[in-house]
């Protein structure tokens, strides 16, 4: 992918560097939890669904060590905080939110008749603090609604090669597109109505459906907006759309499950499988139209 072309964003908050978790992490966790709490936590959301940074923030709030909502910032490390990145990953992130900038701009209002507002980027290491409370590396990349914000520690495309045998830069822009997806979601307020589907949802298993049509529509989302980008720039070379299908498949709930426990439980999926991620992402790609991901009205998913 020829991203060195695209126009870096305005919208990135680089905290790399500050030292850890936003608020402290006394004994290595985030703001007075240990560790060992916070992969707890971030075990029971990846299996129930919920974003493990609500959990974090509340069991902080519970635990009196969570720092205030305005959050104090020396005026050095604020500066720095505005001052593009000037490292490959960040740049590349920069320029790949730069680019779903320039494209959504555009194409949200001709599809949907909304107007796009950006969404900012925190590029963090370790840990930091999100409107939806503390955020960690453990977490994975996430958009959080409440600040609408993406938190994304670049550690996590090396992780993605290390831990899932992932690689190349589309694959890594494909991660990223997925979570500017749920911004646009967010825009669009299927967010919020989801969330009070899943409130009143009369199972578990109800919930996680819901959960995973808005990861599903997310995924096609971001082909939605590489094909476009594609068709302005042309941006993708050989072998790209290989690299955002082989993420897609690495990172599905079916396979992750049987990774670590040896089988998949369907009904426990909150992302949608290998497979289902592959079709959705393709079905943005070929259709480049926002009313193709229709997760919510597509029979099965």
């Amino acid at each position: 992918m020829r991203w060195e072309d695209f126009r870096s964003s305005d919208n990135v908050e680089d905290r790399r560097g500050e030292g850890g978790g936003g608020g402290g992490f006394p004994g290595g966790g985030a703001g007075g939890l240990g560790i060992g709490a916070i992969v707890i936590l971030c075990i029971i959301g990846w299996v129930t669904g919920i974003n493990p940074a609500v959990l974090i923030g509340g069991a902080e709030q519970m635990t009196g060590g969570g720092r205030s909502r305005q959050e104090q910032v020396d005026p050095q490390t604020q500066a720095r905080r505005g001052t593009k990145p000037t490292d490959e990953s960040g740049r590349f992130a920069a320029a790949i939110l730069g680019n779903t900038e320039d494209v959504w701009k555009e194409i949200l209002p001709n599809q949907t008749g909304r107007q796009y507002r950006p969404t900012t980027m925190v590029l963090y290491t370790g840990g930091t603090r999100s409107g939806c409370g503390s955020a960690q590396a453990a977490m994975g990349p996430f958009y959080c609604p409440l600040d609408k914000k993406i938190y994304l520690d670049t550690s996590f495309f090396k992780e993605m090669e290390q831990k899932f045998g992932v690689k190349g830069d589309f694959a890594y822009a494909y991660v990223i597109a997925h979570e500017v997806g749920h911004h646009v979601q967010d825009e669009l307020g299927i967010l919020g109505k989801v969330q009070g589907r899943q409130q009143a949802a009369s199972s578990k298993v109800e919930s996680n459906q819901l959960s995973v049509r808005v990861e599903l529509m997310a995924d096609c989302l971001a082909g939605v907006w590489a094909k476009n980008s594609n068709d302005k720039y042309n941006a993708l070379e050989p072998g790209d759309i290989e690299e955002a299908m082989n993420a897609a498949s690495a990172i599905g709930d079916d396979k992750l499950q049987k990774q670590s426990q040896g089988y998949a439980v369907p009904d426990s999926f909150t992302h949608g499988s290998s497979a289902q991620r592959q079709r959705w992402f393709m079905t943005g790609y070929r259709s480049g139209q926002t009313k193709s991901c229709d997760t919510f009205r597509a029979a099965g998913n």
